[in-house]
Parts: structure tokens; C-alpha cells; sequence
């Protein structure tokens, strides 16, 4: 690893997690042999863990097989010191818990873990969702993303979760980048994770430890170069770098991330490929904005 791109992390959230996507072969079954490659890569190109079975590793699409042995699989890769902090996100805090037991069993560090997902409860429910995952005793990244889950972890109700030592982070992924500072004054203890790719620099500065992120999975070297330069508060080389980038960082906030990213990934020459159901192939349009961007990026001499 790159000394000048690299910078420790304290606990097993802190730096930049990759957010996997998973290949898969012609079939659709999963290629874990590619899969655990890709985790080798990222690790031997400067970043600080993976964070697989999220929405960009089409966690939706898994059979519990599946789902559980990229797990094993993120492990067993993971070089020493090499976090590996799972997606537990399920319908309820019952098989959220189960599959939190297995990450522990696997041997990952932390997990990650949205409200739940399909039921639009109360803070009550939040409050019990996350008592009974937090029982397993991995320590746990609250996933804020209110655009899919319709519920909202406010900087309160963070402060409330947080406070009750059910959860030691969170991945903000609300968009809104003045909730860093409440959150900070409410709950000073817990980390915050930048959870989008295109707020990298304005949660980077503002105090963000971490980064939960997309296009590493393509482009890792510089990607990480610029989370430290953000967390760093250097901006004569983060905002640059900001802006060569922005285009492409910015296809991680929208409706199509997983194909954007992936294809990406095999315009750099990795191995991103196809999406199962329900995601189809892209509109030729959206094909050519992805790939303009992308080639924009690598001609500037990124990766």
C-alpha cells in the first residue's frame, strides 16, 4: 500500500469501507472466487475495509446461502488488520439479529444495520430494532437512509440509540449535510460516516471518521487519496480532486448506482458486470452519460 494514500484506522468503522458490489457469472449464481479477489484488491490498493451485503452488493437478490458465504468469503479474504463490517438490514429485528449472529460467527468486526425495512414504525419500533440486534453484542453502524426505508434517524433519535450504547456510528445518508453538526452536538461520542458519495468533502471536513462507500469499488487509489485529504481539511488538494471526480461520485445518489458503478468498474477493467432482477439493462442513454463520465475520469489518469 501506498503510504501517501493510506491513514490508520482506529476502530474497525473508521476509514474508507468499501460498499461491494457482487459479480456475478452468466447464470446469475455468484462468483465468490472473483468476489474475494475484488476484496484483495481493494485492500491492496489503500482501503481500510469492505462492507459487504448492502444495497450495492444486491443483498435483495440473495438466497440466505448466498447471502451468508459472501460473508465467509469477505473474511476469509480480508487481509490482517482489514475490516469487514456486513449489511444485517432485513424486514425485521428477528432476522436482522440472525444474520448479525452470523457476521459475529464469521468472525467480522461490526455490522451495519438500517431501521427496519418494509415497516414504516415509530420510535418505539426503531428503539426495539435496534435493542434486540445490539444483543448479539457486535457493535453496530446505524444506516440512515429515509429515501428507502421511510424512516428517519434524526440527530435525536440517534442521540437516543446512541445513548442507550445500542449503536457506536452512524452511515448518514439523508443527503443533508448540516445534520453532521447537530448530530455532533447531541450525541458528540458517535462517529459519523459520510454515507454518500457526493457529499464526500462536505462531511469529510466537517468531522466525518469514516466513509462508506461506492466508487472505490472502481477507482480506489484516488478515491481514498481524496477522503484523506477531506478528512484532513487539506483543500488545496481535496477540492480539486472534488471536482475532477464529482460527475461520477455524484451517480452513487442515484436511482441507478449499482449498474452505474458497475459498469464503471468494467470501463476500469475490473470485474463489475451484470445486475440480477429486478434491475434490467440500462437505457442506452443512460449507458452513454455513465460511460462519458467514467472515461472522462480515467483519461485525467484516475484509478
Amino acid at each position: 500500500m501506498s503510504e501517501s494514500i493510506t491513514s490508520p484506522a482506529t476502530k474497525p468503522w473508521h476509514g474508507v469501507l468499501v460498499a461491494t458490489t457482487l459479480p456475478f457469472a452468466e447464470d446469475y449464481s455468484v462468483d465468490y472466487d472473483a468476489y474475494a479477489e475484488h476484496v484483495r484488491w481493494l485492500a491492496a490498493n489503500g482501503c481500510h475495509g469492505v462492507s459487504p451485503n448492502g444495497s450495492l452488493g444486491e443483498y435483495q437478490t440473495l438466497g440466505d446461502e448466498e447471502r451468508a458465504r459472501v460473508v465467509t468469503t469477505a473474511v476469509a479474504a480480508a487481509p490482517e488488520g482489514f475490516t469487514v463490517m456486513p449489511g444485517i438490514a432485513a424486514y425485521g429485528a428477528l432476522q436482522a439479529r440472525r444474520w448479525a449472529e452470523q457476521a459475529a460467527e464469521a468472525g467480522a468486526q461490526a455490522v451495519m444495520l438500517l431501521p427496519p425495512n418494509t415497516y414504516r414504525g415509530g420510535r418505539d419500533a426503531v428503539l426495539d430494532h435496534y435493542r434486540t440486534v445490539a444483543a448479539v453484542g457486535l457493535p453496530i453502524v446505524a444506516y440512515n437512509n429515509p429515501i428507502d426505508t421511510r424512516i428517519d434517524l434524526t440527530p435525536d433519535l440517534l442521540a437516543e440509540l446512541h445513548g442507550e450504547g445500542l449503536i457506536a456510528a452512524v452511515k448518514e445518508f439523508s443527503g443533508d449535510v448540516r445534520r453532521i453538526y447537530q448530530i455532533n452536538e447531541l450525541a458528540p461520542e458517535l462517529d459519523v460516516l459520510i454515507g454518500a458519495d457526493d457529499v464526500l468533502l462536505e462531511l469529510g471536513i466537517a468531522g466525518a471518521v469514516g466513509w462508506v462507500a461506492g466508487y472505490p469499488n472502481a477507482i480506489p487509489r484516488v478515491t481514498v487519496e481524496l477522503y484523506n485529504a477531506a478528512v484532513n481539511r487539506d483543500l488545496d488538494k481535496a477540492l480539486p480532486l472534488y471536482r475532477d471526480l464529482h460527475k461520477l461520485l455524484r451517480w452513487d445518489s442515484k436511482t441507478e448506482f449499482v449498474h452505474a458503478i458497475k459498469l464503471s468498474m468494467d470501463l476500469a477493467g475490473r470485474k463489475g458486470g451484470k445486475c440480477r432482477p429486478p434491475r434490467v439493462p440500462l437505457a442506452q442513454e443512460l449507458i452513454d452519460r455513465i460511460t462519458a463520465d467514467t472515461e472522462d475520469v480515467l483519461a485525467m489518469g484516475y484509478r
